[in-house]
């Protein structure tokens, strides 16, 4: 599953990092707008698609536009992996 054709870009990485740091909150709608450090994020379509594409979800329910925080899911964690290193 990947993000873009080309795979998952820096900033996609970055907000995965951002989650993972405990910095995130998700809103609870069908289109969830990010949040990072209390600040939408300026990537919203992107942050779409990662929630659309099952890297990021809220981490409880919440009410409907309520923000709640984010998680990764097991997609988002593997994306996160460490390439294997070249033999």
């Amino acid at each position: 599953m990947s993000v873009l054709p080309e795979g998952l870009n820096h900033r996609a990485l970055s907000m995965l990092k951002a989650i993972v740091a405990g910095r995130a909150q998700l809103s609870c709608s069908s289109e969830p707008d990010l949040f990072i450090d209390g600040v939408p994020c300026c990537d919203q379509y992107l942050a779409h698609t990662l929630a659309h594409e099952g890297f990021i979800e809220p981490a409880h329910q919440g009410a409907r536009g309520e923000l709640v925080p984010a998680a990764l899911t097991d997609a988002g964690v593997a994306a996160l992996a460490p390439a294997p290193a070249a033999a």
